[in-house]
Parts: C-alpha cells; structure tokens; sequence
C-alpha cells in the first residue's frame, strides 16, 4: 500500500472517528439524556460537527485524493474508495463550516421541540423549529445544486441518482397496481386480530424480543438494545451497531415488529468489513438497500407462516393468557390482517406504501415552496383520507408521528418503500439460490441467510451502486413486479383470493 493511500486511510479514520462520537452523543439524546441537557448537547453536536466537515473539505485531504486519483496503481478497492470519497469531497465542498453547525444546532434543537410537541400532541408547538428548519433544507438544496427538481438534491443524499421523475412514474405504476388489489382483499371478511391488542406485560415482551434477536443472529457482543420514542440503528462502528425498540402493552405489535425491522438494520452495519472502518468499503451503499435489509428480515421473514411455525409455540409460553387458545393460523392472519392505520410504522405490507407517498408528495411541495409548514397537518388529514379513507384524530397519531422531519431527514421516506421492493427481489433470489430455505426458516436456522446476504450484499459496502447491487445479485434492476408477486401470492392465500 503506497504511503499516499496510506495517509488518505489516516485522515478518513480520523474523520470517522468524529462522526462515531457525533453518533454516541446522538444515541444518547434519544436514548438516555436528560431533559435539561438539550441546549448543551445541541451545542457539544454542532461543535463536532463543525471539527468533522472541516476535517473533510481539508485541503490536506483534496490534495491526497487529487494524487491518488491518477495513480493508476492501486487496486480496485482502493481505487473505488478514492472515487467514492472525492464525490464526497466534492458534495461538501459546496457546504461552509457556518452552515453545517448552523444545521447541527437546529436539527438537535428540533428534535427537542419534536419529542415535546408529541407527547403534548400539539404540532404548534413544533412548527417554529420545524419552520426553521425547512428554511435550512430549501437553502441546502441551493447550496448543493440539482438538475429538474430542487426535492432530487434531498434524494441524492440518501439515495444516489434518485429522481423525482423516476420516482413519480414508480409510484404511479405502486398506485395503479396496488390499490384494485386492496380494494380487492378489502372486500373479503376481516381476519379477527384483537387479540394482539390486549395487555403484554413489557417485562416479558422485551425478553421476548432479545430472543428473537439472538435467533436472527445480531451479535449482542457488538451491540445492545435499548428503549426509545421511535426505534432506529444506530453504527458506531461495525464493532458496536446498537438498536432501540419501543413497547407498547396494548399492542404487541409495536416490539415485535421493532425489534425485528431494526436487527435487520443492524445485521447489515454488523456485516460491512470492520477493517475498512472509514472507508467508503466499510459504508453501507445507500437507504433504499439498508431498508432492504430490514423489510425483507421483518416482513419476507417475520410475517410469514413458516417463521411462526418455528416461534409461535414459544410465544404461547411466554403469553399463555393471551395466545394459549389462538391457533398458529389464526395468529398468522392477524398479523397480517390489511387495513388502512394511521402509524406508518404499524401499517401492514400493503397500506404501508400510501404512508411513504403520502409523506413523499408532502416533502416534495414543501422543499419546492408550493406548501408551508402551517399547512402540514391540514394537508395531512386530506392525503389521509384520500389515499386510506380515514379520519386523522390527531397530531399525534398524524403529521407528528414520524421523528424524520425532526432530524432534516428529508427524501428519506421513498426509501422506505424501495427498501420493500428490493426485499422482495433478494428474497426471490435468495430462495433461489438456498436449497430448502424455507425449511431451515422453520426449523430457526437463520444463519444461511444471513450468510447469502453477508456475501451478496453487506460486505461490499459502497464498492458498487444500489443498482449495480441489484443487478449483480438477480440479475436485473429494480423491478417493482417481485414485490407484487409476492404480495398476490401471499395475501391471495391468506383472504381466500
């Protein structure tokens, strides 16, 4: 390894090493720190920050990556991780360090203004942060330059060379596809689920859900769990990926599915190569492919049949007064009852999607300026009612339910459903290519799965693009076709289609 690379290695460890500690105090803020040290954490963030992108638009750094751009002798990995940090480089260049800690201080100062205004279920109480904040985001996409429209800069940043025209042509085709077929399950008699919402005590579901983290083979010598107001991953290094959950005793739902979605997350930072710590090789490639990782483990995995075939005898034992005289097939349909929610996190596999588009049209008239924030939860109840014919009752269970817009995480949400149809597409290769996978789901062997994807997919990192991924794991680019195959199959199967 020439001393060029070398150094290059040097100072993006040390920049990682800023943006892990960004990372901690962060996890904590959500996780464990008390009220009154707000103003300060906001203050310690941005601080780092500031330290983290100037260490990143360094000359120092450009220098290096300039030279190393034309030695033609390093290898392919080496070469990808210099192109990958000088766009990159490049993309930050367009930020001043005064933005960034701007930025840093709004977002923390937001997210408090959030987590009030939820519990208080008032969006009043949150819109002045947030108004700032948009004002913050409207100006970055300025800073960052876009072709078409000023949302494809927001998307850029989360998932590379997304668009809003691709996105609009997407979603039409989820919207013509998807609604006649829920329309279509709609029809037919409800499967009975009121069982899962009697009391769980939260002592024996948290256990419940270490389980099943254990059996999906996270590695809780690299990591832990703890409790928060919306669960997330977190990675400090693929050395220490930690996740939260959240437990509601009313709905058993919320942990399972929690815990479940996020060990997906998790396994996926836990499989990236702990020796490019860093490195553009050592990072996950984009959103859309992480939230794969997640909906194909909670979804392809956790909501089907032969899954609970394996687990469901042990949650009768720890609920016996709850589950003790459900059948498996009962228990199987409830979780999988399709019904218009109002909690995107706990809508079902269908409904989901118009949660994403809902939240994608919003962020897209927002970040334009056709839309303000007063407008938001008016704005919110109308999609609502158009798109799943419900009546938001409230700001709780409506535009303040998500933590994104808290954290400037905007053109995030489209992910969300890529994610799925990326699932579905893995899966369908991944069933392909494991004999008997489905019975080694049954009889709790995780572990060959996790290794297909490990190598398919997690120990690359950013060498390739999501759609390079995609091609080089089934053979095609994304195609929205397997996730409807695969929903038909299965809920033709479960509402007697």
């Amino acid at each position: 390894m020439n001393e060029n690379y070398l150094k290059y290695v040097g100072i993006m460890r040390k920049i990682m090493d800023v943006n892990a500690s960004i990372a901690v105090l962060s996890w904590d803020q959500e996780v464990y720190m008390p009220e009154k040290g707000a103003d300060a954490r906001a203050q310690q963030v941005a601080t780092l920050s500031g330290i983290g992108h100037e260490l990143f638009v360094s000359d120092e750094l450009g220098k290096v990556l300039a030279e190393l751009g034309n030695d033609t002798s390093l290898s392919f990995e080496e070469r990808k991780n210099v192109e990958e940090t000088l766009h990159d480089y490049l993309e930050k260049k367009k930020y001043t360090t005064e933005f960034v800690i701007k930025m840093s201080e709004t977002v923390s100062l937001s997210f408090q203004a959030w987590s009030k205004a939820k519990d208080a279920d008032d969006f009043a109480m949150f819109a002045p942060a947030l108004k700032k904040l948009v004002a913050l985001k409207r100006e970055e996409c300025e800073l960052l330059g876009y072709v078409g429209h000023p949302y494809n800069a927001m998307l850029d940043e989360h998932e590379r060379g997304a668009t809003v025209a691709e996105l609009d042509v997407l979603f039409e085709d989820v919207k013509k596809q998807l609604i006649p077929f829920i329309k279509q399950v709609a029809e037919q008699k409800q499967n009975p689920s009121e069982f899962l919402f009697r009391h769980f005590d939260s002592k024996k579901q948290w256990a419940y859900g270490i389980e099943l983290l254990n059996q999906m083979n996270y590695d809780f010598k690299a990591g832990r769990q703890d409790i928060s107001s919306h669960p997330f991953t977190i990675s400090f290094a693929a050395t220490d990926v930690r996740v939260t959950t959240r437990v509601n005793e009313n709905d058993f739902r919320e942990m399972i599915w929690s815990c479940i979605h996020e060990g997906g997350h998790a396994l996926y930072e836990q499989g990236l190569n702990d020796a490019n710590y860093g490195l553009p090789a050592g990072e996950a490639i984009s959103l859309g492919i992480h939230e794969s990782q997640s909906r194909l483990w909670e979804n392809n995995i956790g909501r089907s049949l032969p899954y609970w075939k394996c687990n469901y005898a042990r949650l009768q034992e720890v609920f016996p007064e709850n589950f003790g005289t459900v059948s498996l097939d009962e228990f199987y349909k409830a979780i999988n009852v399709v019904e218009p929610s109002f909690i995107r996190t706990a809508a079902d596999e269908l409904t989901y999607h118009f949660h994403v588009i809902i939240r994608y049209e919003i962020e897209k008239a927002l970040i334009e300026g056709t839309i303000e924030v007063e407008d938001l939860p008016r704005l919110w109840k109308e999609k609502y009612k158009e798109y799943l014919n419900i009546d938001v009752p409230s700001d709780q269970k409506g535009v303040l339910q998500d933590i994104h817009w808290s954290h400037g995480s905007f053109g995030y949400f489209p992910t969300y459903s890529l994610g799925s149809f990326y699932a579905a597409q893995f899966f369908a290769k991944a069933s392909e290519n494991i004999p008997n996978l489905e019975a080694l789901i049954e009889a709790g062997n995780l572990k060959p799965l996790l290794e297909w994807l490990r190598s398919n997919i997690h120990q690359d990192g950013r060498l390739y693009t999501a759609e390079e991924i995609c091609i080089r794991v089934t053979g095609e680019k994304l195609n929205f076709r397997y996730f409807m195959d695969y929903a038909k199959k299965k809920f033709a199967t479960i509402y007697g289609l």
